[in-house]
Formats: structure tokens, C-alpha cells, sequence
């Protein structure tokens, strides 16, 4: 019996790839919002239908996503290396669209009663990102329209967010304001 698990789990593997091999292709320009739902039209309607139920605007749930996973379905951070060279565990849990960790994933789920989501469908990350943001803005009270300060209390947590753990990270801040960028000119061509 022992000698099927290697097999049983090379079975799995192989049908979790072919899950990725179906996810649609990031788009070609992600630094125009128009091309990318010219591509996929779902997903301006899986963003619109969390922007009206959360509240945060479609451009900055896009503008979160081209940053956490450049628009790819699968996306894990990338393993550190044992001895310089062996791959090893990854940083953290962090998966598919909206990079999103298994602790917070599973508070998503079972506080907007979503048990079936994934994390590498789109409806369900932008959905997550709209909730997250939501809740965001009910702990610290940022705005659902300031879409740095939204992106700090994301990568730090809410907590993190109001002790302000990343005044000391000038890369978490340069990412939240690079964020801000994109979704301001999402925001321009969106309205073109």
C-alpha cells in the first residue's frame, strides 16, 4: 500500500497543473485596463459585481491584482533555497489572483459565505479584495477610494496597518504608491 502514495500524489499533482493549464493567460498590456477586459470581458463584470457589493472601485481592485500576481491564476511567492540551492518552503501561503494567505482566505469564506471559492478564479479575487477592502476601511477607517493607504492596510493586515508596521518598509510603501499609480491611469482610460 505504502508503495501507491508516490503515485497517488503524482496523480494529483498532474490534475492540479491541468487545472493552471485552463486558466486564461495573463493579459498582454496589464497596463491598460481597457485591453485587459477587452480580453476578458468576465472579469470587468466580476469586478463590478464586487464593487457594488463592497464598495471598492473596480480600477483599484485591478490595480491589487496586476500587483500581487501580474494577472496570473496560480502565482505562489517563489521557495527559498536550502543550502543555496535546494528548493525549500515558500515565504508564506499566498495564492492565486489576489495572493491571498490561508488564514485570511478561510476568514473570507466564512464570513461572506463563500466555502467554494478560489482563489484562482477571478470572481472570487476580485469578491475577496472587496471584502477585504470593506473590512479594511470598517477597522482603520481608510477610505475605499485611497487606494495606497488600502494597499498598506492589504500587505500589513488591519493590525498592521494601525500600528503602522510599514512606515519601516520603504518597499511595502513604494509598492503601495506604485499601486496607487496604476489604478489612478486604470481610472483614466476606464473612463475613455
Amino acid at each position: 500500500m505504502a508503495c501507491f502514495r508516490p503515485l497517488v500524489g503524482l496523480a494529483l499533482s498532474v490534475m492540479l497543473s491541468g487545472c493552471a493549464l485552463l486558466a486564461p493567460a495573463p493579459p498582454e498590456n496589464q497596463s491598460n485596463i481597457c485591453e485587459i477586459f477587452r480580453e476578458q470581458p468576465d472579469w470587468y463584470d466580476y469586478a463590478r459585481a464586487s464593487h457594488e457589493k463592497w464598495g471598492t472601485p473596480i480600477v483599484i481592485q485591478m490595480a491589487f491584482i496586476e500587483r500581487e500576481s501580474s494577472f496570473r491564476s496560480h502565482v505562489k511567492p517563489p521557495r527559498t533555497k536550502l543550502l543555496g540551492f535546494i528548493p525549500w518552503r515558500r515565504p508564506s501561503s499566498a495564492y492565486g489572483y489576489a495572493q491571498a494567505q490561508d488564514p485570511v482566505w478561510g476568514e473570507y469564506e466564512g464570513e461572506a459565505g463563500r466555502l467554494f471559492a478560489r482563489r484562482t478564479h477571478m470572481k472570487h479575487a476580485t469578491d475577496f479584495i472587496g471584502w477585504y477592502n470593506a473590512r479594511t476601511r470598517r477597522m482603520t477607517g481608510v477610505s475605499l477610494h485611497n487606494p495606497e493607504h488600502l494597499y498598506l492596510a492589504y500587505h500589513e493586515g488591519q493590525g498592521g496597518y494601525r500600528r503602522g508596521s510599514w512606515r519601516g518598509k520603504p518597499a511595502v510603501q513604494r509598492a503601495a504608491r506604485q499601486v496607487a499609480t496604476t489604478a489612478s491611469r486604470y481610472r483614466s482610460q476606464l473612463a475613455a
